[in-house]
């Protein structure tokens, strides 16, 4: 199948390309991301591969299919980038890569918990600086904290797992479908007020859908144990952004690390270094000192790039050999849960 690649980076040619040894797809690689004025580059393609933060709204969608694209193949899980409501009126199914590593973001969401903590970020451009003191380093134990986990699939399953077992907190859970294994091990399953009012640390593992956008917002900040730590490696619009700027200049909120931002399209996975980034949200977020951002890496591995590329092409086979799409995305399966 002829395929166009959009937002294509050096790594994704890398494993896309190893994959495709056994697929034998005709790849074509773009470097821009997919949107309105970009969609012209798909013509002639009838499977199109986007990522995060490409553009499939429904004038997108209506370029694709006048140009002969019948299947659009996401090297991701997430899909509220994606008009599935048009994409169906248009006939272009819709797959996704539902379980690539959540080993990968789970570490890294651990990983920026504890780096927020104890301050490490800090400490490292100190000793950069040939500064030493440890004066304003003080952190916290995990161990026997209270830590709030939104969304229990297979990331926050994770999450919530090696914190209660492995770190020893106390772990409160939110999820319309309790996980009973969970359950078991000790977490414990309550409703998102309790648990933002009840938790020291919250990390957010939820799908972005119009329920769960905002699901940090001003009232629940307001309602939240005073010095909360968030940390999200989710999708950027579950939090207000806005807000979460008046929280953490009021001190409500003692500390955030994000792997993702609710405008990130414009300013993540680019070289913006030489640039004056307008974003002035952003911005302020940066001058905070108890604020980590990194730019959407928290999936990046090798293991989770390899099993991004081979379930990418393998329904990109299935649909060329015209068997089922295991991994098709329908509107009716699109529902709030981690």
């Amino acid at each position: 199948m002829r395929v166009a690649v959009f937002g294509t980076k050096t790594y994704d040619r890398r494993f896309l390309d190893a994959a495709n040894a056994a697929h034998g797809h005709d790849l074509t690689f773009f470097e821009p991301r997919l949107e309105e004025a970009t969609a012209v580059l798909a013509e002639g393609f009838p499977g199109l591969c986007a990522f995060v933060n490409d553009v499939l709204d429904a004038p997108v969608l209506e370029k694709l299919a006048s140009g002969g694209t019948r299947l659009v193949a996401l090297r991701c899980a997430g899909t509220n980038n994606v008009d599935l409501a048009a994409a169906e009126r248009l006939g272009i199914a819709v797959v996704r890569v539902p379980a690539y590593s959540p080993h990968a973001v789970a570490e890294f969401t651990i990983g920026l918990m504890l780096a927020l903590d104890r301050q490490i970020p800090r400490a490292w451009a100190r000793v950069r600086e040939n500064n030493f003191a440890l004066d304003g380093l003080i952190g916290r134990n995990l161990h026997e904290r209270t830590v709030g986990v939104i969304g229990t699939g297979r990331i926050g399953a994770l999450v919530a797992r090696a914190l209660r077992l492995g770190f020893g907190c106390e772990v409160l859970a939110s999820d319309i479908v309790p996980d009973a294994a969970l359950e078991a091990a000790g977490v414990r399953y309550v409703k998102p007020g309790v648990l933002l009012a009840s938790a020291d640390i919250v990390t957010l593992h939820c799908p972005l859908t119009p329920e769960t956008r905002h699901i940090v917002d001003a009232a629940a900040i307001e309602a939240a144990r005073p010095g909360l730590m968030i940390v999200n490696t989710s999708r950027g619009g579950l939090i207000d952004t806005a807000a979460m700027i008046a929280g953490l200049k009021s001190r409500k909120l003692g500390g955030v690390a994000l792997d993702v931002y609710e405008q990130e399209a414009d300013l993540f996975f680019e070289d913006l270094s030489s640039e004056i980034v307008q974003d002035d949200l952003f911005q302020r977020l940066l001058t905070f000192p108890n604020v980590i951002v990194t730019g959407h890496q928290a999936f990046l591995t090798e293991e989770a790039l390899a099993a991004i590329a081979e379930t990418t092409l393998a329904s990109l086979s299935d649909a060329e050999a015209g068997r089922p799409l295991r991994n098709q995305v329908r509107l009716e399966h699109v529902r709030p849960r981690g």
